[in-house]
C-alpha cells in the first residue's frame, strides 16, 4: 500500500509480492512441501490458486474440485477447471453427492429433519476433511481463500471453510481481491463473478449477507479500519443507519468464529 495524501491507494502488484512472499515463507518455516486448496470457480480461490503458484510452483500446488454431481455442468466447475489448466496445476475432482446423501441418511434416521443451513455447513465441513486428508497424505499445508469482508461479516462455516493453516488473501476486501485477480490476469468474467458459497442449488453470498460487497466494503473499511460512528460511516456510504447497525451486529455476533474457543484458563 502506498499513501496518497490521506487516503490510502491499494497496489495490487505490491500485494502479489507481498502474499506471494508470505506463502512461500509459511511453506518453508512448516517443513511442508506444498500448498493444497478447494477451487470454487470464484474469485478469492482462483486468486489464491494463482498466488501459491506463484510461490511454490506448480509441481507443488494441488487444486481441489469439490461439487456435488448438479454443478458438474455448471460454470463455476468448468472456470475452475480452466484455471487448473492454466495453471498446469495437479488436481482431483470428487463428488461431494454420495457422502452428503450418507449424512443426510445418518442424521433422518436419530429423527432429525436437517435444514438447508445445516447441510449447507456440513458440506463445507466435508470439503475441510478431504481437504485435509490430501494435505496429511501430501504433507502440504491448506491454504484458505476466504477475505476480509467474509471474516469481518463472520459469513464462513466454523470449520468448514474456516478451517485452514494459512489466510493469504484475508487482510483484503472482496473489491481489493478482484484487483489482484484482474492484475493477475484472470478472466473478467471470473473477476466480475457474483460470489456464492455454492452450498445449495442457486446459493449467492447476497442470499445472506447485508447488501453487495460493492456497498459493505466501503462501509466495513470505515467502521473498523478508521474506527468512524455509524451514523457518520451512513452518510459518508450514502446508505440508512440501519444497515451499517447490520454490518457491526453481524460483525459481534461472530466473534467466536474468529477467536479460540473459550477455556476455563489459558495456557
Amino acid at each position: 500500500m502506498v499513501e496518497e495524501g490521506r487516503e490510502t491507494v491499494f497496489d495490487p502488484e505490491f500485494e502479489i509480492l507481498r502474499i506471494s512472499s508470505f506463502l512461500k515463507s509459511q511453506l518453508e518455516s512448516s517443513s511442508m512441501k506444498g500448498y493444497v486448496l478447494g477451487l470454487s470457480g470464484g474469485i478469492d480461490s482462483a486468486v489464491v490458486a494463482c498466488l501459491c503458484e506463484r510461490a511454490v510452483g506448480s509441481e507443488n500446488l494441488l487444486c481441489m474440485r469439490l461439487f456435488e454431481d448438479y454443478h458438474s455442468n455448471s460454470q463455476d466447475f468448468t472456470d475452475a477447471g480452466a484455471l487448473i489448466e492454466k495453471l498446469s496445476a495437479r488436481s482431483h475432482d470428487i463428488s461431494l453427492t454420495p457422502i452428503v446423501q450418507v449424512f443426510e441418511e445418518i442424521l433422518k434416521s436419530k429423527g432429525m429433519k436437517p435444514s438447508r443451513v445445516t447441510m449447507g455447513n456440513l458440506k463445507a465441513r466435508l470439503r475441510m476433511a478431504l481437504l485435509y486428508a490430501f494435505a496429511n497424505h501430501e504433507k502440504y499445508l491448506v491454504a484458505g481463500t476466504g477475505d476480509k469482508s467474509e471474516d469481518l461479516l463472520g459469513f464462513f462455516t466454523k470449520f468448514g471453510d474456516g478451517g485452514v493453516d494459512v489466510l493469504p488473501i484475508a487482510h483484503l476486501y472482496k473489491g481489493q481481491v478482484r484487483e489482484v485477480g484482474r492484475r493477475l490476469g484472470l478472466p473478467e468474467s471470473v473477476v466480475t463473478k457474483p460470489s456464492s458459497p455454492n452450498l445449495w442449488q442457486g446459493h449467492k453470498a447476497t442470499d445472506e449477507i447485508p447488501a453487495d460487497y460493492t456497498i459493505l466494503d466501503p462501509i466495513m473499511s470505515m467502521l473498523f479500519d478508521h474506527s468512524l460512528g455509524p451514523a457518520d460511516v451512513a452518510k459518508r456510504a450514502g446508505v440508512p443507519v440501519s444497515l451499517v447497525d447490520e454490518v457491526i451486529q453481524k460483525n459481534l455476533q461472530s466473534r467466536h468464529k474468529r477467536s479460540y474457543p473459550p477455556m476455563v484458563s489459558s495456557w
